[in-house]
């Protein structure tokens, strides 16, 4: 399940990316430094790590 620990403008943006609650994802690519790069309904986002950061999938 994904959760978003963010405020309302960021919330708002991952809404509009396809990261709303509930959504299954998958993570492509995680490494130490660089974007963190997900698939979410056969698209791939790159996130700042900032941004990721915010997300809690369990």
């Amino acid at each position: 399940m994904l959760e978003i620990h963010a405020g309302r403008a960021l919330q708002s943006h991952l809404t509009a990316l396809g990261l709303i609650p509930g959504v299954e994802l998958e993570v492509i690519r995680n490494g130490n430094s660089g974007p963190f790069i997900i698939s979410v309904k056969d698209t791939r986002l790159m996130l700042g790590r900032g941004m990721a950061e915010k997300i809690d999938v369990a």
